[in-house]
């Protein structure tokens, strides 16, 4: 399965295809379905452009973009912390939601995720568990509650130079395929983007490509939107499955 990250944290100066509002998150990812993804990952923005949990704007993107994407393409949004740093008001805000997501990633190594979990396990949304490398998050969602309870675990390679992220990703993949019954989404950012992205590709794992992992195509050129992303992700998937054309 390959999932588009639309936008993530980036800002408009970083590529001008950083999607922001309603209109551009729904256009963006009908581009990215077109392309090949079958799965979305973004970021709801408020008019300051700011990341948010608002279920005023939550419902407006989740309507703009399920319209634009048509049905059969899960949509899904973040809960990071630095949207809201009280877990409770957090949570608080996840229970106003009136139009829901299809999943919604945690992180596991922010404080208050169980709590996070248990409002959306509570309103029938699937959990990604955001499992950043270099973190406790692995061990914290281990020995939570909710472990093999989540929709998927997102092995996230973070900060790592590209020379040491494959490695990284084969270890922390496997030792989570090991210890979780959960689907494993392997994937990277910034300079490991692809790197990672091949490593998941020849372990036969979930993976995923965006503007909020890359702003950059494999040979260094600047991405024209998430679904030239996408197109050169899965050419690097459908080469691994058929290695030399055979």
């Amino acid at each position: 399965m390959l999932q588009a990250c639309l936008n993530g944290t980036r800002r408009p100066d970083e590529s001008r295809w950083v999607a922001v509002t309603a209109a551009e998150l729904a256009a963006e990812a009908r581009r990215a379905v077109d392309a090949g993804a079958e799965d979305i990952h973004l970021h709801p923005r408020d008019h300051h452009g700011h990341d948010t949990l608002d279920a005023v704007v939550v419902h407006d993107v989740l309507q703009a973009v399920r319209e634009a994407v048509g049905p059969g393409v899960r949509v899904g949004v973040t809960t990071g912390e630095w949207i809201e740093r009280d877990p409770a008001r957090r949570a608080r805000l996840v229970e106003s939601w009136t139009t829901l997501p299809d999943h919604a990633s945690v992180n596991w190594h922010e404080e208050g995720a169980d709590r996070i979990a248990r409002a959306l396990t509570e309103r029938g949304i699937g959990i990604e568990a955001g499992l950043f490398s270099g973190t406790g998050g692995p061990d914290a969602y281990l020995s939570s509650p909710f472990a093999d309870r989540v929709l998927r675990v997102l092995v996230e390679i973070t900060r790592t130079p590209a020379a040491r992220a494959a490695r990284e990703a084969r270890g922390m993949a496997g030792r989570l395929s090991a210890a979780t019954s959960a689907p494993v989404l392997l994937h990277g950012d910034e300079d490991s983007a692809w790197t990672v992205l091949e490593t998941a590709a020849e372990l036969g794992l979930d993976t995923r490509i965006g503007l909020e992992d890359a702003l950059t195509l494999p040979d260094g050129t600047p991405a024209e939107g998430n679904a030239a992303l996408v197109t050169a992700a899965l050419e690097i998937l459908r080469r691994d499955r058929n290695p030399a054309g055979g």
